[in-house]
Protein backbone atom coordinates (compact mmCIF):
# COMPACT_ATOMS: atom_id res chain seq x y z
CA UNK A 1 0.00 0.00 0.00
CA UNK A 2 2.69 2.43 1.23
CA UNK A 3 4.49 1.73 -2.57
CA UNK A 4 0.64 2.98 -4.58
CA UNK A 5 0.94 6.36 -2.19
CA UNK A 6 4.43 7.13 -2.80
CA UNK A 7 3.64 6.01 -6.60
CA UNK A 8 0.62 8.73 -6.71
CA UNK A 9 2.03 11.22 -4.84
CA UNK A 10 5.45 10.72 -7.42
CA UNK A 11 2.82 11.11 -10.87
CA UNK A 12 1.04 14.32 -8.97
CA UNK A 13 4.67 15.94 -8.54
CA UNK A 14 5.62 14.75 -12.08
CA UNK A 15 2.56 15.52 -14.14
CA UNK A 16 2.55 18.78 -12.49
CA UNK A 17 5.88 20.24 -13.48
CA UNK A 18 5.79 18.81 -16.97
CA UNK A 19 2.58 20.97 -16.84
CA UNK A 20 4.21 23.91 -16.00
CA UNK A 21 7.08 23.25 -18.09
CA UNK A 22 4.62 23.41 -21.05
CA UNK A 23 2.81 26.38 -19.71
CA UNK A 24 6.07 27.90 -19.47
CA UNK A 25 8.12 27.02 -22.58
CA UNK A 26 5.70 25.20 -24.75
CA UNK A 27 6.07 22.91 -27.28
CA UNK A 28 9.50 23.63 -27.72
CA UNK A 29 10.43 21.84 -24.14
CA UNK A 30 6.99 19.12 -23.83
CA UNK A 31 6.34 17.52 -26.38
CA UNK A 32 2.09 17.63 -27.39
CA UNK A 33 2.24 13.73 -27.14
CA UNK A 34 4.15 13.63 -23.63
CA UNK A 35 1.14 13.60 -21.48
CA UNK A 36 0.44 10.14 -23.58
CA UNK A 37 4.02 8.66 -22.91
CA UNK A 38 3.25 10.01 -19.03
CA UNK A 39 0.00 8.11 -18.95
CA UNK A 40 1.61 4.62 -20.93
CA UNK A 41 4.55 4.60 -18.35
CA UNK A 42 2.11 5.53 -15.19
CA UNK A 43 0.19 2.30 -16.78
CA UNK A 44 2.76 0.25 -17.51
CA UNK A 45 4.56 0.62 -13.75
CA UNK A 46 1.45 0.09 -12.06
CA UNK A 47 0.82 -3.03 -14.03
CA UNK A 48 4.93 -4.17 -13.89
CA UNK A 49 4.05 -3.53 -9.79
CA UNK A 50 1.00 -5.69 -9.73
CA UNK A 51 2.48 -8.33 -11.74
CA UNK A 52 5.42 -8.94 -9.57
CA UNK A 53 3.05 -8.84 -6.63
CA UNK A 54 0.95 -11.87 -7.86
CA UNK A 55 4.24 -13.40 -8.95
CA UNK A 56 5.90 -12.82 -5.59
CA UNK A 57 2.42 -14.03 -3.92
CA UNK A 58 2.73 -17.40 -5.53
CA UNK A 59 6.69 -17.81 -4.80
CA UNK A 60 7.99 -15.90 -2.35
CA UNK A 61 11.45 -16.55 -2.89
CA UNK A 62 11.25 -15.43 -6.59
CA UNK A 63 11.56 -12.48 -6.21
CA UNK A 64 14.65 -11.31 -8.40
CA UNK A 65 12.36 -13.43 -11.58
CA UNK A 66 9.51 -11.74 -10.97
CA UNK A 67 11.32 -7.62 -11.01
CA UNK A 68 13.79 -8.47 -13.73
CA UNK A 69 10.79 -9.84 -15.70
CA UNK A 70 8.84 -6.86 -14.80
CA UNK A 71 11.65 -5.04 -16.49
CA UNK A 72 12.33 -6.69 -19.31
CA UNK A 73 8.51 -6.00 -20.33
CA UNK A 74 8.86 -2.32 -19.84
CA UNK A 75 11.84 -2.36 -21.60
CA UNK A 76 10.23 -3.99 -25.11
CA UNK A 77 6.78 -2.11 -24.62
CA UNK A 78 8.85 1.30 -24.39
CA UNK A 79 10.90 0.01 -27.32
CA UNK A 80 7.88 -0.46 -28.93
CA UNK A 81 6.37 2.66 -28.59
CA UNK A 82 8.77 4.21 -29.72
CA UNK A 83 9.28 2.37 -33.13
CA UNK A 84 5.52 2.94 -33.37
CA UNK A 85 5.63 6.65 -33.27
CA UNK A 86 8.81 6.32 -35.74
CA UNK A 87 6.75 4.42 -37.80
CA UNK A 88 3.50 6.33 -37.89
CA UNK A 89 5.61 9.66 -39.36
CA UNK A 90 6.89 11.24 -36.26
CA UNK A 91 10.76 10.90 -37.99
CA UNK A 92 9.50 13.85 -40.22
CA UNK A 93 8.39 15.94 -37.67
CA UNK A 94 11.81 17.37 -37.33
CA UNK A 95 12.38 19.64 -34.09
CA UNK A 96 9.43 17.55 -32.67
CA UNK A 97 11.29 14.26 -32.96
CA UNK A 98 14.21 15.07 -30.62
CA UNK A 99 11.58 16.96 -27.94
CA UNK A 100 9.60 13.70 -28.27
CA UNK A 101 12.56 11.51 -27.80
CA UNK A 102 13.82 13.60 -24.67
CA UNK A 103 10.83 13.47 -23.19
CA UNK A 104 10.57 9.63 -23.48
CA UNK A 105 13.94 8.90 -21.80
CA UNK A 106 13.40 11.36 -19.30
CA UNK A 107 10.08 10.06 -18.22
CA UNK A 108 11.59 6.39 -18.73
CA UNK A 109 14.34 6.85 -16.63
CA UNK A 110 12.29 8.79 -13.55
CA UNK A 111 9.55 6.13 -13.76
CA UNK A 112 12.55 3.35 -13.51
CA UNK A 113 14.19 4.99 -10.86
CA UNK A 114 11.13 5.63 -8.93
CA UNK A 115 10.51 1.59 -8.82
CA UNK A 116 14.17 1.01 -8.75
CA UNK A 117 14.15 3.89 -5.54
CA UNK A 118 10.70 1.97 -4.07
CA UNK A 119 12.33 -1.51 -4.10
CA UNK A 120 15.58 -0.37 -2.72
CA UNK A 121 13.69 1.58 0.20
CA UNK A 122 11.95 -1.55 1.05
CA UNK A 123 14.38 -4.01 1.41
CA UNK A 124 14.65 -6.80 3.96
CA UNK A 125 17.63 -9.00 4.59
CA UNK A 126 17.68 -12.06 1.98
CA UNK A 127 19.17 -14.32 4.57
CA UNK A 128 16.86 -16.88 5.76
CA UNK A 129 16.08 -17.83 9.61
CA UNK A 130 19.34 -19.32 11.15
CA UNK A 131 21.61 -18.70 8.49
CA UNK A 132 24.72 -16.29 9.55
CA UNK A 133 25.57 -13.25 7.68
CA UNK A 134 29.52 -12.93 7.56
Amino acid sequence: MQFLRNFLIFCVVLWAIMYGLQMQFGAAVIHPLAYYVFGFFAVLTALTYWLTALLLKANPDGFMVAFFGGMVVRLLLSVALVMIYLYKGGAKEGHGTWTFLGSFFLLYFLFAGFEIWSILSNLRPFSKPGESQL
